[in-house]
């Protein structure tokens, strides 16, 4: 959804599933669907993960700081996971789309970004965030702790992906009996199955793109940006996306950006940071060096 504290989640595991996406145990489901403990794997987060890390550590964020206070200390602080390509990087070939956006945030309210990198809830607790990009932003879950969740910069949700050589044209186009990749413990992979769909369940959403440019699986159930990731890097082999989901609110998500127990005035410089920064179009353009395309909130 991709690594842990990445941000955006699926929203399945945002309910039902979230301490998996965010404390990323070493446990891999392979192409077979068994597991295994053998090799720890490098931090990833499904999907992004900042709605489940609100939910979940919201009531860590136990003091904010005002507008002032940053103005006067000079640095509005990100956390992000420092290999989270698209998303974030600390050394990477590209600093990722968070990073650049926050950036871009921060010169609104004329001071410098800081960085706290965590990828474990153990880090989160020692961080000292001002804010995390990329959380989902429902009206009929408003997050807890004194986190509040800025205005809306993007529209996203779960898409169904397939091989550009494949004559899907939606979930129904598929033959029977070709399994579609899913997010393990998700509301996707609980939708599919429920619907007789054949899953293969994989904890990354980047495995499951790789199963499915490597012909595992038929399909994928995945987010926006790990596709247009993708594409961008395998333009000899690009994905095909196919809106399967359109209609399932479940299924589909504003993204915004997360404050820890702003003061109003705080909160009101953000939004109205966000809003110059989508009415210039440099969020669209920032997105778009990641292979994403913006799209406007609901």
């Amino acid at each position: 959804m991709t690594r842990a504290f990445s941000s955006e989640v699926d929203t399945g595991s945002r309910r039902e599933n979230a301490s998996k996406q965010e404390t990323r145990a070493p446990f891999r489901f392979y192409r077979n669907g068994k597991g295994s403990s053998a090799r720890p794997q490098r931090p990833r987060c499904l999907a992004g993960c900042a709605a489940g890390l609100l939910l979940l550590l919201a009531d860590m964020a136990a003091h904010g700081r005002s507008l002032e206070t940053i103005i006067e200390r000079g640095a509005l602080t990100l956390c992000a996971n420092p290999n989270a390509l698209p998303f974030a990087s600390k050394t990477g070939p590209v600093p990722g789309f968070q990073i650049e956006l926050g950036e871009k945030i921060a010169e609104q309210l004329g001071v410098k970004l800081a960085r706290e990198w965590v990828v474990s809830a153990i880090q989160y607790r020692r961080a000292d965030c001002d804010f995390v990009l990329d959380s989902i932003a429902r009206k009929d879950t408003p997050p807890a702790g004194g986190v509040q969740i800025s205005r809306p910069y993007h529209r996203s949700g779960v898409v169904l992906a397939v091989r550009a050589d494949s004559p899907a044209a939606s979930l129904a186009g598929l033959g029977a009996g070709q399994r579609v990749g899913v997010p393990v413990g998700s509301l996707v992979s609980m939708t599919l199955a429920n619907g007789g769909t054949v899953t293969s369940p994989f904890v990354f959403e980047d495995e499951i793109i790789a199963a499915l440019a490597n012909r595992e699986i038929e399909a994928a159930a995945v987010t926006p940006a790990t596709v247009g990731w993708f594409n961008l890097q395998h333009a000899d082999r690009p994905l095909r996306l196919i809106p399967a989901f359109d209609s399932d609110q479940d299924l589909n998500w504003n993204i915004a950006a997360g404050l820890f127990r702003p003061d109003d005035k705080l909160r009101q410089r953000v939004d109205a940071a966000i809003e110059a920064l989508l009415a210039d179009g440099t969020i669209a353009r920032i997105y778009a060096r990641y292979g994403i395309e913006l799209r406007p909130p609901q």
